[in-house]
């Protein structure tokens, strides 16, 4: 049985028979280069490529890794409660630590009462803190959200694309997935965006998932 060829041979290959080099590079540093995203088709791709002059095409290949399935806000926390935002709380605290005119980084700084938590998010005591906001999902396994996530586990560690770059001063740019990775990424991206848009919610359908 012939072996099923990965999405970045099948790039290459086809770079070859349009007459460019595939070059096998690996991204390091993702800051340190200047490149320019390209918009159009595979085709355009490779006509732009000749246009500016390329004798061979850099290659990069793209694996699915672990921590894809899980959910990232991309919210960093920070040492006061967010719950409250900074403003507004009703929570007993000594002149309104969270008041408007206060900084966030001096929030419930000066309060004898850590009612936003100078060391932890953890230990609020403030009415709101039982509210939910999509960071305090961060890290959900998004399978147990959307079971059909979890099938795509098979191919963690494979090739789920390149990313082809034409060198040059500014870097001309693309990446292509297999098909398989592309409905992986829509699932994932579904679940995220139900996850922002009520984290409450998500909460519930987990639970109903988990006991079926």
């Amino acid at each position: 049985m012939e072996e099923k060829k990965s999405v970045a041979e099948e790039i290459s290959e086809n770079l070859k028979a349009h007459g460019l080099m595939p070059i096998p590079v690996q991204t390091l540093n993702e800051d340190a280069e200047a490149s320019r995203y390209f918009a159009g088709t595979f085709d355009e791709f490779i006509d732009a490529a000749k246009i500016l002059g390329a004798k061979g095409i850099f290659v990069e290949a793209l694996y699915l890794e672990e921590d894809e399935f899980y959910y990232n806000s991309g919210i960093e926390e920070d040492d006061c409660c967010d719950c409250c935002d900074c403003c507004d709380c009703d929570c007993e605290c000594d002149d309104d630590c969270c008041c408007k005119d206060k900084s966030e980084e001096d929030c419930c700084k000066n309060s004898e009462e850590k009612c936003c938590c100078e060391d932890s998010k953890e230990d609020c005591e403030c009415s709101c803190d039982d509210e939910l906001f999509p960071e305090d999902l961060d890290g959900l396994d998004l399978s147990l959200l959307r079971p059909e996530i979890a099938k795509y586990e098979q191919y963690i560690g494979e090739c789920c694309g390149v990313r082809l770059v034409v060198p040059g001063p500014d870097h001309l740019e693309v990446e292509i997935f297999a098909e398989w990775f592309d409905e992986f990424a829509t699932l994932v991206d579904e679940a995220s965006a139900e996850i922002e848009e009520d984290p409450a919610k998500v909460l519930e359908v987990i639970e109903k998932n988990c006991a079926e």
